[in-house]
This record gives structure tokens, C-alpha cells and sequence, in this order.
């Protein structure tokens, strides 16, 4: 079936951008003969909390690294927090980017106390070595790991904890800098049950911020979605599927067409959840 889409065309004005967080128009990335994006149009507002769903290969990694000023697009034009990819310092605007990614985590020293990987994203380095920090900083990174339910394991070495905890020290070093933009790589994959329940709670208290900043999470599971998110965005062999407000855009149709079999999606409260027909 074709996938009922709430897409909205990003505008191509010439100050379209200027009050959007994340504006993407006609993007594509290339490597080799291999589209990862193509003809992608985005658009992310700072009241808005995005969830990017598709399966493996979709392509939602590599958006979100053109939104995290990672990666410049092939083709197209991006903007993030109104500055223009290829004329703009991007260490300058990463500073103003909460980034949480397991690739992240596996650069972490393993010896690493949890409170200073949390503190160190003030001078966006991985390890302590000469920086200085004043009450101020430890006082806000104390703070973020008790939000994040880890307060007790700030003298906890990086390497001991589980995976879980690992997922939420990085959490809590992305909003160490109050970013403007908070991007969040696929925070549940590799939890268990419990896990991923209690960071989903957490992920929705964060949304349900009117001061929190305008995120945008990445999954594989409708599961993972949490209460709070606002939008949703689909993709597809690189390509967008469907995009818009979720309570229009994530449907059994769209879902089928997303993953290229027959899904249904069922509702309880807030939450989602899908399997296979049949």
C-alpha cells in the first residue's frame, strides 16, 4: 500500500532558515556509487522533538550527522542554527550540539571517572588532562547525572559501568554545554527490558521541557518512541517516506512502507508498539 505521508516541503526562500534549528533543502550525500541521502527536504523548529525511524541502512545516522555538523552534503543545502554547511567554522558550531552516540562512547578512556566525562564536553574533549573546572561546572554535571538517574556512580570509572549507564553518562555530557541542538544516536539500542524503559522515562521528561532544547532521536522500534516527541520522520533506502506531526505521520501504512512488509501498528496510552501481520 502507498504510505499515507504529512510531509511538509522544506521552504527554498532565501531567509527560510534564519528561525529554524535543522533546515534542509534537496540534500543528498554520495559515497562512491551508494546514495545514503537523496533529495532530502527537513525542517526542525525549536519547540519540536523529532524522531527519525527506518531500518538498518535507511539512512538516519547520516542525517543526523549533516544536522550535527559531522558531514556536508553531496548535494543540497543545509543549514544549522542558521549558519550555512561549507561557510561556517564547524568546531565553532559543534560547541552549540549535543551529540550522543555510541561511537562516542567507545572513545571514552575506560578509566574515565563518569562525572568528568560529563564536565569535559565544556572544553569538547574525551580524557582530563590539564583543564580546569570551577563549582559551577561540577555543580551542573552533578546535576544532569542526577537527572539522569546515575548521581551515584559520578566517581565510577567510565569502563565498569553497563550499557545502559554508559548511555546515559553521554546523554548527560550532551546537555553539559545547554545546546541549542540535542542529538541522540540510537540511546536504547543494546538495553534490556528495564533498561530501556527507564531511559524512555527519562527521554520524556526531557521532551516535555519547554527549556529543553530541540532534539532529534534516532531508532529501529516504535517501542523506543518516548511520550513527548511531537514529530516524526521516516526513511527509506535514503529517502524520506513520510514526515510531520506523529500522530499523523506514524501509521500501519507508513510503517509497512517503511520496512517493506506488512506492519501493524497498535497504540496503549502513549506509547507504540508493531509486529507483522498474519
Amino acid at each position: 500500500m502507498a504510505p499515507v505521508t504529512a510531509q511538509t516541503q522544506a521552504s527554498t526562500g532565501p531567509d527560510a532558515h534564519d528561525d529554524l534549528v535543522v533546515h534542509m533543502a534537496d540534500v543528498g550525500v554520495r559515497r562512491g556509487t551508494n546514495d545514503l541521502l537523496k533529495e532530502v527536504n527537513w525542517s526542525v523548529e525549536l519547540d519540536e522533538r523529532w524522531v527519525i525511524l527506518g531500518s538498518n541502512g535507511a539512512g538516519k545516522t547520516t542525517l543526523l550527522r549533516l544536522a550535527g555538523a559531522e558531514l556536508h552534503p553531496t548535494t543540497g543545502v543545509v543549514h544549522v542554527l542558521g549558519e550555512r554547511m561549507g561557510r561556517v567554522d564547524v568546531f565553532e558550531l559543534r560547541t552549540r550540539i549535543g551529540f550522543a552516540t555510541a561511537a562516542l562512547g567507545g572513545r571514552v578512556p575506560p578509566a574515565e571517572k563518569v562525572l568528568d566525562v560529563v564536565v569535559s564536553a565544556g572544553y569538547a574533549v574525551l580524557g582530563r588532562w590539564r583543564e580546569e573546572y570551577d563549582q559551577l561546572d561540577t555543580g551542573r554535571a552533578a546535576e544532569l547525572l542526577k537527572a539522569m538517574g546515575i548521581a551515584a556512580l559520578a566517581d565510577r570509572e567510565f569502563g565498569t559501568l553497563s550499557e545502559g549507564e554508559r548511555k546515559r553518562t553521554l546523554i548527560a555530557r550532551a546537555l553539559m554545554t545547554d545546546p541549542e541542538l540535542l542529538l541522540l544516536d540510537e540511546p536504547a539500542a543494546g538495553l534490556d527490558l528495564g533498561g530501556r524503559e527507564d531511559l524512555v522515562a527519562r527521554l520524556s521528561e526531557l521532551a516535555l521541557d519547554p527549556d529543553a532544547p530541540a532534539t532529534a532521536l534516532v531508532t529501529h522500534h516504535v517501542e523506543e518512541i518516548p511520550p513527548g516527541f511531537t514529530h516524526l520522520l521516516l526513511l527509506s533506502d535514503g529517502g524520506v517516506v513520510a514526515q510531520g506531526l506523529i500522530d499523523d505521520v506514524l501509521t500501519s501504512e507508513n510503517l509497512s512502507a517503511t520496512f517493506g512488509q506488512e506492519l501493524e501498528l497498535t497504540r496503549s496510552g502513549d506509547r507504540y508498539f508493531a509486529r507483522r501481520r498474519g
